[in-house]
């Protein structure tokens, strides 16, 4: 028979022989130290391979593993002196992610549990224009979205600054914007300082 479905036999035990006698397992013997350790490590490989991630998360994932703080210290050392494990790349990592202003980036490397002096650092080498150009592409590409809505300057305000980009770099990206495409922006929900 082809396919997905197997022909129906007769069914035994798991744990039974050909003859359907029951297998003996012998009892396991728990494992040495080194033996939790190199489990512990390949994990801590495998969770990295798959996302870079900070000292806490990785620490919070290896205390889920083990119930041994001692270990998971020694682990979390050895998988940062090797250089598979660095906050400093982290914080870069994130900082360079494109669509995602400032203030979204300092929200999420604190909640991954960075320092704030890291955090600072990574946020002072954002480039201002880079952040202006795209805001400037976000509203070239959102825009047909937001004006089939009733206010599409307030609803591409509110999708920027949940992007984590300030007002101060979204007023004037929709100013521009609207002036390109010889519109009048309605400013009627803004107010006016004097």
């Amino acid at each position: 028979m082809t396919g997905r479905y197997r022909r129906a036999g007769p069914r035994r035990a798991p744990d039974a022989d050909a003859d359907g006698a029951e297998r003996v397992h012998p009892p396991r013997r728990p494992p040495t130290p080194e033996e939790q350790r190199d489990a512990l490590l390949a994990y801590a490989f495998r969770a990295l391979g798959q996302r870079a991630l900070s000292a806490q998360e990785l620490r919070a994932r290896l205390e889920r593993r083990s119930d041994d703080p001692e270990l998971v210290a020694q682990v979390l050392a050895r998988v940062q002196e090797l250089g598979y494990q660095d906050d400093t790349q982290v914080a870069r990592a994130e900082n360079t992610r494109r669509g995602v202003g400032a203030v979204r980036v300092r929200h999420t490397l604190k909640r991954r549990g960075l320092d704030e002096e890291l955090i600072q650092d990574a946020l002072q080498t954002r480039d201002p224009a880079r952040e202006a150009e795209e805001v400037a592409a976000l509203l070239e590409r959102r825009w047909p979205s937001f004006a089939r809505k009733r206010d599409p300057q307030a609803s591409a305000f509110a999708f920027l600054a949940r992007r984590g980009y300030p007002g101060s770099v979204i007023w004037p990206a929709i100013r521009a914007f609207l002036a390109a495409q010889d519109q009048e922006p309605d400013w009627s929900g803004e107010e006016e300082t004097d």
